[in-house]
C-alpha cells in the first residue's frame, strides 16, 4: 500500500476488517457515495482471504448436505441464488481488471465407502437446490477413486492480487483503508456508532459493519453460534496439477488444485482441518504433507501455511445487523472456507440495505437472525457444551501445570501452544496470539499480558 492515509473526524460507514468480505462491502458503499473507512487489524492478506485456496465454486464439498440438516430446501436453493449471483460479479470483476478466471470443472470426490455415501447425498441436495451437477467414475484425479460429484464453470483467483484491486479501487472511490488499526470496540454513540481503535482513537460513523473472521463483539453472542477451525495447504513443484478444483468427502478432507507462479505451475493440496487450539497442529500439517509425499512421489515441498474459518452452527453465514432490530452495528461472519464463493453476495445485501437498495431474493438464506435458526438449537448446544467443557478441564489441568499456560483475553480460556506456527491458540472460541502476546486472531481484542 501507499503511504498511510489521515482518518477524518467521521464517516459514514467503518467497515472492520480488510479481507474479502470486507473491502467488497467498503467499495460497494463507497461507490454508492459513503464515505467508507477499512480498519485491517494486521496487513491486507494477512488473514483468511489472503490464506484460502482461492476457489469460487457453488459446489462446496458437502456443505449443501449438511445445510439441508437445519434449513428448509427453500432456504438452500436461496444459498445457491444468492452464490450464484455473487460469483457472477466476482468474475465479471475480475475480468475487468485482467485477473485471468477461466472456466474450470469442481468436483466433489470419495475414495472410501464412507465418503461415497456423502458425495452421492450431496449430489441429490445439490441437484434439488438447482446445481447442474452429475455424477462420474471418470475423473482427472490420478488415484483411484469411487465417484465425483462434477459442476461445470467455477473458477479460481488469486486472492492476494484479488485483495490489492480491492484496495486500490476503495481508495479511487474515495474510500480509505488503514493497516495496523485494531479495532478493540464498537459501541452505539448518539443515532450512530463510535469505533475504539488499539492506538486511542475513537472513530465516528453512522454505521459499523464488522466483517472479521470472528466478530469481536460481545454483543450478539457471534463467538457462541460459530466454531473456529484451522486447516493446512502447501504447494509442490514437480507433480502432477489438476486442470480442475477437487474436494474430497472423506473424513480426512483433501482439497487439489493447481497454481501457476512465476511461469511455474504447481500442486495446491488443503485439508487437515481441525478445532482450533485442540490437538498437536503440526501433527495435523505433516499428515497433510505426509499424505501428498506418498500420492505424489516426486513432488517437492515450496510453501506451506495455515488458514481459520468459522463454521456456523445452522450451516449457513451470518450477514446482517449483530442484533435484531439493530441497523447501526452489522456483522459478515460463518462463510465456512466459502468465503471468496459467499462474501460478494454479502456485500451485495449489505449493500441494498444501507443504501436503500431493493433487497435480492434471497436476501433470507444470508440472515444474521432468522426464526430457522432455532432447527440449529441442538447443534448448537452440543458445540458449547464441548466449549464447557474445554473451559473446565483447562483450568484444572492449569492447576496441577508447573508451568501454567496463559489465559485467553476473551473469555478466559487456558490456551494451548501451537508448535506449527509458534502461537497460543484458544480452544473455546479460536482466538489466537503470537509468541509475543500480540493478537493474531478474535474475537479476542487485548494481547496477553
Amino acid at each position: 500500500m501507499e503511504a498511510p492515509q489521515e482518518f477524518s473526524e467521521s464517516y459514514d460507514v467503518v467497515v472492520v476488517g480488510g479481507g474479502a468480505a470486507g473491502l467488497l462491502t467498503a467499495l460497494l458503499l463507497a461507490r454508492g457515495g459513503c464515505s467508507v473507512a477499512v480498519l485491517e487489524a494486521r496487513r491486507i492478506g494477512d488473514g483468511t482471504t489472503g490464506h484460502s485456496t482461492g476457489k469460487v465454486s457453488l459446489l462446496q464439498g458437502t456443505k449443501l448436505r449438511r445445510a439441508l440438516r437445519t434449513n428448509p430446501l427453500s432456504v438452500v436453493r436461496r444459498y445457491v441464488e444468492a452464490g450464484t449471483e455473487g460469483q457472477a460479479w466476482l468474475r465479471r470483476y475480475c475480468e475487468g481488471h485482467g485477473l485471468p478466471v477461466p472456466g474450470r470443472v469442481a468436483s466433489t470426490y470419495a475414495v472410501t465407502e464412507r465418503g461415497e455415501d456423502r458425495a452421492r447425498a450431496e449430489l441429490e441436495a445439490a441437484r434439488q437446490a438447482g446445481l447442474a451437477v452429475r455424477w462420474t467414475s471418470d475423473t482427472e484425479l490420478p488415484f483411484a477413486v469411487r465417484g465425483a460429484v462434477e459442476l461445470d464453470d467455477q473458477f479460481q483467483v488469486d486472492p492476494v492480487r484479488m485483495l490489492n484491486l480491492l484496495v486500490a479501487d476503495v481508495v479511487a472511490e474515495g474510500g480509505q483503508v488503514h493497516e495496523q488499526v485494531r479495532a478493540i470496540g464498537v459501541h452505539h454513540a448518539g443515532d450512530g456508532v463510535r469505533v475504539r481503535t488499539d492506538d486511542g482513537r475513537d472513530l465516528r460513523a453512522g454505521v459499523a459493519v464488522v466483517a472479521t473472521n470472528q466478530p469481536a463483539l460481545l454483543r450478539g453472542l457471534f463467538f457462541a453460534r460459530l466454531q473456529a477451525t484451522r486447516s493446512y495447504a502447501a504447494t509442490f513443484a514437480g507433480a502432477w496439477a489438476p486442470a480442475g478444483m477437487h474436494l474430497s468427502a472423506d473424513d480426512d478432507v483433501r482439497s487439489l488444485r493447481s497454481v501457476d507462479t512465476g511461469g511455474e505451475r504447481l500442486l495446491m493440496v488443503g485439508g487437515a482441518g481441525h478445532v482450533t487450539g485442540r490437538g498437536a497442529a503440526a501433527a495435523h500439517r505433516d499428515r497433510l504433507l505426509d499424505w501428498a509425499r506418498e500420492t505424489f512421489p516426486d513432488a517437492t515441498l515450496r510453501e506451506a501455511w495455515s488458514a481459520q474459518d468459522q463454521s456456523p452452527v445452522d450451516g449457513l453465514p451470518y450477514v446482517g445487523p449483530a442484533v435484531p432490530g439493530d441497523h447501526r452495528i452489522h456483522v459478515v461472519t460463518g462463510f465456512d472456507k466459502w468465503g471468496l464463493s459467499t462474501a460478494p453476495a454479502a456485500a451485495l445485501l449489505l449493500a441494498a440495505d444501507l443504501l436503500g437498495g431493493s433487497r435480492p431474493d434471497w436476501a433470507d438464506a444470508l440472515r444474521s437472525w432468522s426464526p430457522r435458526q432455532v432447527l440449529a438449537a441442538p447443534r448448537a448446544a452440543a458445540a458449547n457444551a464441548e466449549v464447557g467443557w474445554q473451559l473446565a478441564c483447562g483450568h484444572a489441568g492449569r492447576l496441577l501445570a508447573g508451568d501454567r499456560p496463559p489465559l485467553c483475553t476473551h473469555l478466559g480460556g487456558v490456551l494451548t501452544w501451537n508448535d506449527a506456527e509458534d502461537s497460543w491458540d484458544c480452544p473455546l472460541h479460536g482466538s489466537r496470539f503470537g509468541a509475543d502476546g500480540e493478537v493474531l486472531e478474535g474475537p479476542a481484542t487485548r494481547p496477553l499480558r
